[in-house]
């Protein structure tokens, strides 16, 4: 057996053994990944929950998995879904259990089910996912076999009344938990950060416990802090109480003293970890380890937001969860490149709407410091939009414990969202009380701070008026009262109309102002719209395109957005960056055709179609916008100046893009020179191309891991003899990827495609394409080609490590 085989042998063996105990650290806790092996089959098929149903036809596969994503596109479906039909599946996975397990308590932790389901172990149903985007622990203890197979079978549908595309399956992690009967209960670490200087700070940690009631057992508490050098700082003790009669105890420790902390920010994301043993007879029973950073974050009418002790205006966006061809399937990769690519643009925040996201999302957003506003749920209504198998009204107490607990740890989440436009109508706003969901949120309010009173609470609201009034209301334009439900939340989050806000602020100068959806089309005006001393900031909706709402046939989703759903940026997410960012910038947009502009649920939507190329028809006339941050702008073509134009800063609506109207167009070159007090300061040029004669291959990953879960995303671009791009080149692009890797998807950018995202072949759109490889267990070499008729192909070697 040559090595690497072997030595991925000995891991997937090691995922169902106890691990020996190495430099002292006995390992107490088996927290493994049940994400590889499992077996699929799509439909609601009779007993494929049974030990004896033979399965050995089933389609093989590893999750993460989206299996609505591999459906067709339906016409007939309709765009709320993005023109999937609705659809269900099952999953199975057999496993042996370890003797070493006997005596020990032995859970499923299941992340999610979309968009809801059921957990069977064994034959028995275990459980029911009601709310797909919450996951649950499910006790297999008193049914697991330790002498054959084990059965997990899992059911996952589809169907339910979410209104935008959801996925289908398991699409997040699913881990095997082994753990002592006394032990951390799930989400039982607690850690927050009271007092915070550059000299000092004060750490207050809280571990909740399971399997003590009634006992009187000697149990020590310990916790760790580790800093981000990976030195031990800190060390603290105490006991757990005994003959508590609660089923879980909530034990504060004595706080935690930790000198010149390394504060965690956008631009500087320290990070901390709290290492929580528990010791009974001098042994360790179990090990917790947490990832926390120390921060403040302050909310104020007159400041807005302040993160240790400085302003920070959020620039954010809010989308849906879908990770553009992967589906809703959760990959970290994917996630990552989300947040470079948004970093990189000047972006410092995401709003998680309308749910929460996975658990890896908020793990990467304290890597990369981004800011996060956490939602609970879309509407608090138990029909109309309400995803879950069971109705709001029953299940909401189990949510927000499940949500808080599982997230408060995360220092980039600054806010919790329990809710979305509860103001369309009075039954999606809550509990029957007659004051558009006040009393509900009180109620939600409560249960939230019950399990974490640091942070601020908020639900976006929209209409952004009292009794609901829109625009289509006579006195729309006259009655500037906000909503009844933004006089009681913490903050004041209002989807879209920006030009109220002020209106507001007279009749309630203590509202604390969050512009939770900005729409895309009004491009800079609401960011400059808004008093950024004062004010929080804001989110676009949609910033990057996602599937389902769509507008029309054969467009599959949202895409009034600034980056595609392959995350290639438009030419407007330069003008974002412009106001984002403090980088010299001017980037030139080329108008391709008329705007499209509609009404959508009560705002304004659409875009100007606009790209950045230099390959147009002969004779024609060009309009274009040049996007800067420059004082003004001179144009030239193959070095001809066509003029210099002022930025118009004093102008919401025209700040930072200047407009060039009746461009003659001319072979060669169209240049923009940026100038600011008489300097130059930045330069865009757009040139010519000859016709693609080869292709060209770009990786994205240097340090592509094998785990069975990394991503490597290769782009193709087709290329002049000069090595120009051609963004102008059409014909499909043959992917063959051989080696310690699999082809797991190819896109290129085109939201109004047919194509499936699961095959081995896609058209170049806009001369681009891409491929998304998912590493093997092993490491190994990667051979990749791509092949478009009438180019010169392309081969490249990748390696995992």
């Amino acid at each position: 057996m040559k090595q690497t085989g072997l030595l991925s042998f000995l891991l997937l063996i090691s995922y169902f053994l106890p691990v020996p105990a190495q430099n002292t650290r006995e390992t107490v806790r088996i927290s493994e990944p049940l994400n590889f092996g499992w077996k699929f089959q799509r439909g609601n098929i009779e007993d494929a929950h049974s030990v004896i149903y033979d399965d050995s036809n089933w389609r093989n596969l590893d999750i993460p998995h989206d299996f609505q994503i591999e459906q067709p596109w339906d016409q007939s479906a309709g765009g709320g879904r993005g023109f999937k039909a609705m659809g269900e599946g099952w999953y199975r996975k057999t496993f042996k259990a370890n003797k070493a397990w006997k005596g020990k308590k032995i859970l499923l932790d299941f992340e999610g089910i979309m968009l809801n389901g059921e957990v069977w172990f064994n034959g028995r149903k275990m459980a029911d996912i009601e709310y797909g985007y919450l996951g649950r622990e499910v006790d297999i203890t008193p049914h697991i076999d330790f002498e054959g197979n084990n059965l997990v079978a899992v059911f996952a549908t589809t169907k339910g009344n979410s209104r935008w595309y959801t996925g289908g399956g398991l699409y997040r992690d699913v881990y095997l938990l082994v753990k002592d009967s006394i032990s951390v209960a799930r989400h039982g670490v607690f850690i927050t950060t009271p007092v915070v200087s550059e000299q000092q700070a004060e750490i207050s940690v809280q571990v909740e416990l399971e399997g003590i009631t009634n006992k009187s057992l000697d149990i020590e508490i310990i916790a760790r802090i580790i800093s981000p050098n990976g030195e031990q700082v800190a060390e603290v003790k105490t006991f757990a109480p005994k003959k508590n009669k609660l089923k879980t105890v909530e034990i504060l420790l004595p706080a935690i003293s930790v000198d010149s902390p390394q504060l965690w920010s956008c631009d500087t994301p320290n990070l901390y970890e709290a290492e929580v043993l528990l010791v009974y007879n001098g042994k360790t029973i179990d090990r917790v380890t947490e990832t926390f950073g120390i921060r403040t974050i302050e909310f104020s009418p007159e400041f807005g937001l302040k993160l240790n002790g400085e302003k920070v205006f959020l620039k954010g966006i809010a989308n849906h969860h879908d990770l553009g061809p992967l589906g809703a399937a959760v990959y970290d990769r994917a996630i990552e490149r989300l947040f470079l690519q948004l970093k990189a643009f000047g972006f410092n925040h995401i709003r998680t709407s309308h749910n929460p996201y996975s658990e890896s999302f908020l793990q990467l957003a304290d890597k990369h410091g981004i800011l996060v506003v956490d939602e609970l749920c879309d509407k608090w209504g138990d029909r109309d939009y309400w995803p879950g198998s069971k109705p709001f009204s029953t299940i909401w107490y189990k949510m927000i414990p499940e949500w808080i607990k599982r997230d408060r740890n995360h220092p980039s989440v600054i806010m919790w969202s329990l809710g979305n436009e509860l103001q369309m109508r009075e039954d999606l706003a809550g509990f029957p009380t007659g004051d558009w969901g006040v009393t509900s949120y009180k109620i939600l309010d409560l249960l939230a701070k019950r399990y974490d009173p640091t942070r601020k609470t908020t639900v976006a609201m929209f209409p952004s008026r009292a009794n609901a009034i829109t625009r289509h209301d006579t006195d729309f334009h006259t009655n500037f009262t906000p909503p009844e439900l933004s006089l009681v939340t913490d903050i004041a989050s209002y989807n879209y109309q920006y030009q109220a806000y002020g209106q507001y602020l007279k009749q309630a100068p203590n509202l604390i102002v969050y512009q939770s959806e900005a729409t895309t089309n009004d491009l800079l005006r609401p960011f400059y719209g808004m008093d950024h001393d004062k004010m929080v900031g804001l989110a676009y909706w949609g910033a990057v395109e996602y599937w389902g709402e769509s507008n029309e046939w054969p467009k599959k989703g949202w895409n009034f957005s600034f980056f595609d759903h392959a995350l290639q940026p438009y030419p407007e997410a330069y003008l974002i960056k412009s106001a984002f960012s403090d980088e010299p910038l001017v980037h030139i947009a080329v108008i391709d055709s008329e705007r499209e502009s509609f009404e959508w649920n009560d705002i304004v939507v659409g875009k100007i179609p606009v790209s950045s190329h230099w390959n147009r028809k002969e004779g024609s006339l060009q309009n274009l916008f040049t996007y800067t941050n420059a004082e003004e702008v001179e144009l030239l073509v193959n070095g001809k100046s066509l003029g210099i134009q002022k930025n118009e800063t004093s102008d919401p609506s025209r700040r930072n893009m200047i407009y060039w109207q009746d461009i003659p167009y001319q072979k060669g070159k169209i240049t923009a020179v940026a100038r600011s007090n008489g300097k130059e300061i930045a330069r865009h040029q757009l040139e010519t191309t000859g016709p693609a004669t080869a292709l060209k291959i770009e990786i994205e990953t240097a340090d592509w891991k094998a785990d069975g879960m990394d991503l490597q995303y290769v782009k193709i671009y087709a290329i002049d003899n000069k090595g120009r791009k051609v963004r102008t080149t059409t014909g499909e692009v043959l992917f063959d990827v051989s080696g310690a890797a699999r082809l797991l998807a190819v896109d290129n950018g085109d939201h109004y495609t047919d194509n499936l995202f699961t095959g081995n072949k896609i058209p170049l759109h806009s001369g681009f394409a891409i491929a998304i490889l998912r590493s093997e267990q092993f490491t190994g070499k990667i051979t990749v080609k791509a092949e478009v008729k009438g180019l010169k192909n392309i081969q490249k070697d990748i390696e995992t490590k």
